[in-house]
């Protein structure tokens, strides 16, 4: 069995080895981040249009709801983990790969942030991508996963459509 065959034929396992991956890292960088000394003096510049900062978002997506505070976060932590129930029910039922890859990314990065507002009632942020002054709302690895794998699944569902159309 060549690896490229051995890979597709296990797509549940490489899900939730990315799912874990994904995980411990974005917990790992979220980590490094809370106890770095030269953040708690302001953000780090890393080149001229990215920086390190460190963000606590309380609310969703780019801070929306923030100033639902404590109510939000722990309706949040239901909402997440109910999707990732639905997401492991979707990845136990598929057998393609690309499809298996997006949904642990998803998993994982949902996990991520579940963990941080589980941990301190808000989603550790600390990416900021920017341009002149205009800055990219703060985001982190979780949230990359996630945007990724929701890329992933979107790609895979119109490829598969247009398989199925010719």
């Amino acid at each position: 069995m060549t690896p490229l065959a051995w890979l597709r034929s296990r797509p549940r396992q490489l899900a939730f080895g990315l799912a874990l991956i994904l995980l411990v890292l974005d917990q790992q960088t979220k980590t490094m981040v809370l106890t770095s000394p030269t953040l708690a003096e302001g953000a780090i510049r890393v080149t001229s249009f990215f920086n390190i900062v460190l963000v606590w978002n309380k609310g969703i997506s780019f801070g929306m709801l923030s100033e639902l505070g404590d109510d939000l976060s722990s309706l949040l932590v239901v909402l997440t983990l109910l999707v990732v129930v639905i997401l492991l029910a979707w990845l136990w039922r598929t057998s393609e790969l690309l499809t298996a890859l997006g949904i642990g990314l998803v998993i994982g990065g949902a996990l991520g942030n579940v963990i941080d507002r589980w941990r301190f009632g808000a989603v550790v942020d600390f990416l900021d991508v920017h341009v002149g002054g205009w800055h990219w709302p703060a985001f982190n690895l979780a949230d990359s996963g996630i945007v990724l794998g929701a890329a992933i699944l979107l790609l895979d569902g119109l490829l598969a459509g247009r398989s199925r159309a010719t």
